[in-house]
């Protein structure tokens, strides 16, 4: 691991060790890159509940509770159903924070409105509200992936400090 995310996993760790506070992460496109990287700094457990990789749509509804219909309707890399799985990590963990991310890492799969680079994020806090965003980061698949492991773990601790 290289020394960035090794940084960012320890400050990761000391932010939710510091407030009582622990993290579910819904993953797709990063496939469970942030859950490896937060898993990788000591003491985790004491702030880690679980990670759920939800790569397909049978996944995102089976183990998350997606609506089809809402899968059918906007798509796996959109907002709503960013949102929903994010929702869905909240309602099947024991977490305080969960974190979701949904995206066309590359180098194939994107189309005009789903671009290659389109990543959709949710944050939310136990009895708050949902927080989301779409980015579009450039790069191969694995730049792009990197880019929204730091993305998503670094506006957890912008949203809730």
């Amino acid at each position: 691991m290289d020394t960035e995310l090794a940084q960012l996993s320890f400050e990761t760790g000391e932010f939710l060790r510091d407030r009582g506070l622990t993290l579910c992460t819904v993953e797709s496109c990063t496939g469970g890159w942030i859950g490896e990287l937060v898993t990788a700094t000591a003491g985790s457990s004491n702030w880690y509940d679980r990670g759920f990789i939800t790569y397909s749509n049978d996944a995102k509804c089976e183990l998350l509770g997606v609506d089809p219909a809402l899968l059918r309707e906007h798509g796996a890399v959109s907002e709503e159903v960013v949102r929903a799985m994010v929702s869905g990590g909240l309602e099947r963990s024991n977490a305080d924070l969960v974190l979701a991310v949904s995206g066309v890492a590359g180098p194939g799969g994107g189309t005009e409105t789903r671009p290659v680079g389109m990543v959709c994020f949710a944050w939310i806090r136990r009895d708050d509200p949902v927080h989301s965003a779409t980015l579009r980061f450039q790069g191969d698949r694995e730049s792009v992936r990197r880019q929204a492991v730091i993305h998503a773990l670094r506006t957890l601790k912008r949203l809730y400090e």
